[in-house]
């Protein structure tokens, strides 16, 4: 496959995104996009004029398509993706993959059948920051990892039919089970319905892993500052990644305390606390979408699976699903 013939639905607010990436890759040829709105369809007219600009998806589809990318609102995500999938088309979709296990289940089965590549577009799994941060993690420098914490907080955009964790929280998600490289064994959540009755626009979601090993999620959509922050604490160092940054994503702490061995009298215990420099190591940063969308080509010409498959997706709606029922439930703690 020498170019990959690839359309998109939905040019809406990460639509735009993936339409310029895909436009500017040399190993694509970017046919057409659909979105049921006229200002779009202008947008896309006027940004790429030989490009198909439809209304209906269905024209799209029937334009000789290799794959197929669904940025549409989360909701239409099943329906979408298992036309594409049952077509013979590669699809990407965006994060959630559905909103229910047994849809994302079904996609899954269908893209096997058909031997199709069924990606979900986890871009924060690209971003060579969290690749980095992986990287420090594996070579042992940050030693025992004691615990994790996320918070992605802004102010806004309220999502119809969603609510903040199954809007924000699958990136953190996604990006918990890439650094850890297993799957958490339950999940528990709480959170509050402060504008919207019944759309929870604060939620607290806490991951147990093997070992005992804790990491916590904070989403919301009321937050007066716009955070994108994970922090990795271990015996030898501390470590943040903090997407906001342009430059310095990831500073390393040579931060940490010990307690001693055994002591005799209230006096004698005196915790050693540990406080060295930071370092803020160099990254080569490039756009995680145009990395992503890169492997998704990859994948489609080499008839591979990817890195956030659907597998994977599945696996963040699952643990969603799980902090939903617990949120519902008096915050009750649900095995996985």
């Amino acid at each position: 496959m020498d170019c990959v013939k690839v359309g998109v639905i939905g040019a809406g607010y990460w639509g735009p995104n993936l339409i310029r990436n895909f436009f500017e890759n040399p190993q694509t040829s970017l046919v057409g996009v659909a979105d049921l709105r006229e200002e779009r369809l202008k947008y896309i007219h006027g940004t790429y004029p030989q490009v198909i600009a439809t209304k209906d998806y269905k024209e799209l589809l029937d334009q000789g398509l290799d794959a197929v990318v669904i940025a549409t609102p989360t909701p239409t995500h099943h329906a979408l993706a298992k036309e594409c999938l049952s077509r013979g088309l590669n699809v990407m979709v965006e994060k959630p993959i559905t909103l229910r296990s047994e849809h994302a289940e079904e996609l899954i089965e269908i893209a096997d059948k058909n031997g199709c590549v069924l990606m979900v577009g986890h871009t924060f799994e690209y971003n060579p920051a969290v690749r980095a941060l992986k990287e420090l993690m594996k070579s042992g420098d940050v030693g025992e990892i004691y615990y994790l914490d996320t918070a992605r907080l802004n102010l806004g955009l309220f999502q119809g039919g969603l609510n903040a964790m199954w809007d924000l929280a699958p990136h953190d998600i996604s990006i918990l089970l890439y650094l850890m490289d297993q799957d958490p064994i339950s999940v528990n959540a709480f959170g509050t319905a402060c504008v919207f009755k019944e759309t929870h626009d604060v939620i607290y979601m806490n991951l147990v892993f093997p070992n005992n090993l804790l990491a916590h999620v904070h989403v919301s959509w009321l937050d007066p500052c716009k955070v994108r922050r994970v922090t990795v604490v271990g015996s030898k160092k501390m470590v943040v990644y903090n997407d906001i940054e342009a430059l310095e994503k990831i500073k390393i702490y040579d931060k940490g305390v010990e307690a001693p061995e055994y002591t005799d009298t209230f006096g004698d215990f005196q915790f050693s606390y540990r406080y060295g420099d930071v370092r803020i190591p160099n990254i080569r940063f490039t756009e995680p979408l145009r990395i992503e969308i890169q492997h998704f080509i990859d994948c489609v010409r080499n008839h591979t699976e990817p890195q956030s498959s659907g597998r994977v997706g599945l696996k963040v709606v699952r643990i969603l699903e799980a902090a939903q029922r617990s949120m519902m439930n008096g915050s009750h703690q649900e095995m996985l």
